[in-house]
């Protein structure tokens, strides 16, 4: 059961554009952040009453770790200017207008096939991959045009990632697209394919790496996460004549089998929800953890399915250290779990071996 409470803003701090972050006091007692997003409820202001949704936090969900202002009482309207006429969080009070990249294409069904020329696209399971994978490939390709495809299986607004603001403002994203349901982009997509000729034909990529927002939902179970859609994305880059790329999820810190080395999210969503061919990226590792991955590898029949390629990716370690932005995948930084990161910079690097500084469209 969800939670709301009734809340006046004490203060307001700024985060990046369309969100802002509220010191809350609640009128049950008590006082928390909360995070307004503009684009939704526009802007608050210290003394405004307003209703919290309160359920991440009352629920101890880590990847909330705010309240979200759903309303705010002291505005009688409000009116977001938004264009187009495609809606996304539909049928929800949330609902709101957008432009769809989708409607200025113009290209009827017969003509996308090959229509991402084969650029590569980068496909992976968290979002937490895409500072090392963007750095990996931005320093193999200087004047590559990398564009973000966000995905709807975690944080739906593209303003509630640090990374992305980071990235963009230093320039690593030419752009980033939010598909399905997922919004707040350069442009808005209403589905991944969309999203990934948008990239290409509007966008002029060479090219995409695919990733959720921050947060991902998992069940414990073998295909019962958002991760899964991994594999969707490696089907919709080959069926428009691109060149997927997988990033291997792979740890040694976590403290569940499952995660242990080549996490099962990999191995699900390239066993079961890949039907097209990709190139699995692994960084080297040292002997011991090299052949406990490459079993892992074997075991589950991936290396027939897939190519893997071996790259040495330790320079990225460096990137990241050296970029000024900390990361970390759940909770544990560069510095515990290299291979996470390694192998979501070997993909970027081989993305630009693949691909390179393309002419565009």
């Amino acid at each position: 059961m969800s939670t709301f409470h009734r809340a006046t803003v004490a203060e307001v701090t700024a985060r990046g554009k369309g969100i802002s972050e509220a010191l809350l006091e609640f009128e049950d007692g008590g006082s928390g952040r909360g995070l307004v997003l503009e684009d939704l409820i526009g802007e608050v202001r210290p003394g405004d009453l307003v209703v919290a949704n309160t359920t991440a936090m009352d629920l101890g969900l880590g990847s909330g770790g705010f309240h979200f202002v759903l309303w705010n009482l002291a505005s009688r309207s409000i009116d977001t200017r938004g264009s187009g006429h495609i809606m996304k969080l539909r049928y929800t009070p949330l609902q709101f207008n957008v432009e769809a990249a989708e409607e200025s294409l113009g290209i009827e069904a017969e003509g996308f096939s090959g229509v991402l020329e084969g650029i590569p696209v980068v496909t992976g399971s968290l979002h937490s991959q895409l500072l090392a994978a963007t750095l990996g490939y931005n320093d193999a390709c200087p004047g590559g045009r990398l564009v973000y495809v966000m995905t709807d299986g975690g944080a739906l607004p593209a303003a509630f990632s640090d990374t992305i603001r980071f990235l963009r403002e230093g320039g690593g994203l030419a752009s980033v697209i939010t598909c399905g349901h997922a919004f707040g982009g350069d442009r808005e997509a209403v589905t991944l394919h969309g999203a990934l000729v948008a990239a290409r034909k509007l966008d002029r990529a060479d090219a995409v790496i695919v990733l959720m927002g921050p947060g991902i939902v998992g069940t414990g179970s073998t295909v019962g996460f958002t991760g899964m859609e991994q594999g969707t994305a490696i089907n919709a880059a080959d069926s428009l004549g691109g060149r997927a790329i997988a990033i291997p999820r792979i740890t040694f810190g976590d403290a569940r089998d499952r995660h242990s080395g080549l996490s099962h999210h990999t191995i699900a969503a390239l066993k079961y929800g890949a039907c097209a061919r990709s190139v699995i990226s692994l960084p080297e590792m040292d002997a011991e953890r090299t052949e406990l991955v490459s079993g892992q590898i074997a075991e589950a029949g991936l290396a027939e399915r897939h190519d893997v390629r071996v790259l040495d990716a330790s320079r990225v370690l460096l990137l990241l250290d050296g970029c000024g932005f900390k990361t970390t995948v759940m909770g544990r930084s560069p510095d515990q779990e290299p291979e996470f990161f390694m192998a979501a910079g070997a993909a970027g690097i081989l993305a630009a071996q693949m691909g390179g500084d393309s002419s565009g469209v």
